[in-house]
Parts: structure tokens; sequence; C-alpha cells
């Protein structure tokens, strides 16, 4: 992966690793094992339906870390492991990009590895909204004496070296929330990984990720997507509408029990119009009626013309949010799908349609140790958090979120930062 020529901070052989994404439709934890060229094995895998999260953000503290609670236990027990800290994701808290640049004096001297960790130490200076934490402070690209566009600077000599960031922020509220819940299951937070990065770095491949590309990682209660030039996150959002909203258009629309609709839409359902769709009825439970084989005939065409207006709207959004963003050329003419909602059938060329790009879905690359029920877009964001964790990039180092609540960034640490960097 290509951290604007930073090289990644690896893992120790042996360590553990643990995953938890925790999204509105399912709670999904991944513990790994490094091995000794640093590659990830998976050992563990919990998996529940999530409970006490809404839209991506949580609403019932003790069902959501009772749910929480429960993945991580039934991936400890197929690991044989107990863990006490978790890279995690965030779907809520309004997460926002901006822009930053910072710059730092060297003195004429080499830049080195300090000064890198001097200037990124920086953001916290970095005013952002009310209320708010930066998430990521993720490195786009270097200057020196004003000179931009250098990759790596180490090694190289001038009086001021220059940062452009890419900030995500975040709601102090929403941050503070997800570690209070971890804490219930006695879990601290490792890093917090907005939702889109992780499925980027689980979903896009290297070429996508350098040449330009953006990841749509369609979930249940929220769609978020980011872009990737050079290698980098340079953009990042969220859409607070997902599948669960296509569901209750679909129970809505039918009359019909939410359970039903969504295995309506799931195994029958699609967003383009097939031939024989006006002719060929389906049989819809209607809410409320007990008595067995009460069931009204529904034309799928009826189904259909419920799921594309939505998705459609989801797309527009998406489409709406790369123009306002000013990344909708740099992104490239290249679209990744993930996420459980790219798996409804017709997505792929309704999502090519709206946005008017090539769109591929994608399925993480395959981790040793994963079965193949867990393997699929719907677990991409949790497959990325592994391999965030695995590679810590330069920002995850750099960075720490929440400095009240992430352990080892307090005054002590960061004065044997200081003393180290001198």
């Amino acid at each position: 992966m290509g951290h604007n020529g930073r090289k990644p901070r690896l893992r120790a052989h042996g360590e553990i690793v643990c995953a938890l994404d925790l999204g509105s439709s399912k709670i999904a934890c991944f513990i790994a094992r490094v091995d000794e060229v640093g590659r990830a094995r998976i050992i563990g895998i919990g998996h529940q339906v999530s409970q006490g999260v809404r839209g991506g953000a949580i609403v019932d503290m003790e069902a959501a870390a009772q749910a929480v609670g429960a993945a991580v236990t039934a991936a400890e027990k197929a690991a044989g492991e107990t863990v006490r800290r978790a890279v995690v994701n965030l779907s809520s808290g309004h997460p926002a990009s901006q822009g930053a640049w910072l710059e730092v004096p060297v003195g004429g001297q080499e830049v080195g590895e300090g000064d890198l960790r001097r200037i990124m130490r920086a953001h916290s200076q970095i005013a952002v909204a009310p209320d708010s934490e930066i998430v990521h402070a993720i490195p786009v690209g270097y200057a020196i004496d004003g000179m931009r566009g250098i990759r790596d600077p180490r090694g190289m000599f001038g009086n001021a070296l220059g940062v452009d960031l890419h900030l995500v922020t975040a709601t102090t509220a929403a941050l503070r929330n997800l570690s209070a819940c971890l804490g219930r299951c006695h879990l601290e937070i490792e890093q917090v990984v907005v939702a889109p990065y992780a499925a980027g770095l689980a979903a896009l491949v290297e070429d996508e990720r350098q040449l330009g590309g953006t990841v749509i990682d369609l979930g249940g209660g929220t769609t978020s997507m980011a872009v990737f030039v050079d290698g980098t996150m340079v953009m990042s959002d969220c859409i607070p509408l997902g599948g669960s909203h296509v569901t209750s258009d679909v129970a809505r629309g039918l009359t019909t029990p939410l359970a039903y609709a969504e295995r309506l839409k799931t195994l029958t359902g699609s967003c383009v119009d097939g031939v024989a769709d006006d002719g060929e009825m389906i049989e819809v439970p209607q809410v409320g009626e007990e008595a067995p084989g009460r069931t009204r005939p529904v034309a799928k065409s009826l189904l259909t013309g419920i799921i594309r207006p939505r998705l459609e709207e989801i797309f527009e959004l998406v489409r709406s949010r790369l123009e306002v963003s000013g990344f909708a050329q740099a992104s490239g003419r290249r679209v990744v799908l993930t996420g459980g909602g790219s798996q409804l059938a017709g997505v792929r060329e309704l999502a090519a349609k709206v946005l008017d790009k090539q769109v591929r879905l994608g399925r993480p690359a395959a981790l040793p140790g994963v079965a193949d029920v867990t393997s699929g877009p719907a677990f991409a964001t949790t497959t990325g958090l592994v391999a965030f964790a695995l590679e810590q990039p330069p920002e995850a180092a750099l960075a720490p979120v929440g400095e009240e609540m992430t352990p080892g960034t307090g005054l002590f640490s960061r004065l044997g930062g200081w003393l180290r960097d001198l």
C-alpha cells in the first residue's frame, strides 16, 4: 500500500489483532494472529444480529453492549484467546472530511523520522467543528520550503517542512458512546477507523487505490463512500440511508412483516425489470394475518418498483456528495460496490447508470482462516479493519484518536514522544 512513500509499521510475529465491525444490521468480530511474514491468519470469528444500533449510531447502550459482547465472546472461544483492545469502525457522528496544511521549521537540517512525527502531532492545533474530534489525520503530500508534491521528504534538506493533511472528524459524543459501549464489554479502543476507509482497504485493488477509485459501502443503516488517489484516502462521506430503508419500503409498500420484507428483498428483489416480471407473481403474507397460508399475490414488477427508487436516491446522493467534494474527477472512472446491499440483483447496473462510471462488485481479498460465509462483501469492513490494524498506516501511529479516551496518549506519553524525538 502506498502511504505516500511512508512505510507502514508492521506487527510483530504472533501478535493478536482484534477487528470489530459495529454495524446497523450485524456486529462482526475477527480475531487474527500475525504470522512470521507479517500476514494475518484469522483464528476466531463471531457475528451477531445487531441490537441497539440504528443508522450506524448507538441508540440503546445496553442492547448494543450485549450484542458486541456476544460477538466478541464467540470469536474469543473460537480463537482460544482473550482480547482487551480492538480496532473498531465508525459509521455515525457525522463523519466529515476537510483539508488542512501544517508547517514546522527544520532549520536547514536533514528531514528525519522525528520531524515527520513532530509535524503529524501538530494536527491537534487544527481548528475543527465544535464538539468534534479528529479521527484520521492522513498525510496526502509533503512540501519542503514551499515545493509541494513530495511523497517522502526523509533525507531531504530545507528550512520548513509542510504537509497536506486529509482530516476526518466526528462528534465527540459518538466517539464517547463507542468507547463506553466497548468499555461495558471490558474492551479498549485501539484505533477508530471510519467505515469507508476500512471498506476501501479491503475491496479496492492496489491499482484502483493508486490511479483513482471510489468505494461505496452499502450497509444496513448507512451508505458510506471514500475516494482513494495515489494510495491514500483523500475524501470520505456517509449518507444515513441503507439496506434497512429498502426493507422498510418493501414492508410498507406490500403491507408485509419486516422479516418477510427482508427475505423478499434478498431472495426475489431486484433493481432492474426482468422480461417476465409483469407476469410473474409472488405470494406475500400480510401484516396481522395470523392464519397460515393467508397471502396476497403480487406482481414481481411491483417489488422492483419499490426497491429501485430508493437505491436510485442513494446513488444520486452519492453522486451529489462526490461533486460537492470536488473529487468527482480525481476519483477516476472506477467505482467498487461493497457491503451487504451490494449483493442485491441489478445494483451494479443501476449504480453504473446513475453515477456514469465503471462499476464492479468488490469482494474483499480472502484472509487465511476465513470461511466462505464470512468472506463476502458484507464483511468487507471487518476485513479492512484487520488490514488497517496489520499495516498500521503512518497516520494511525502518529495521530491518536480521542486523547481523553485512548490509552497511551496522555501527558507522560506525549512527553516520552518528545524526548524520543530529541
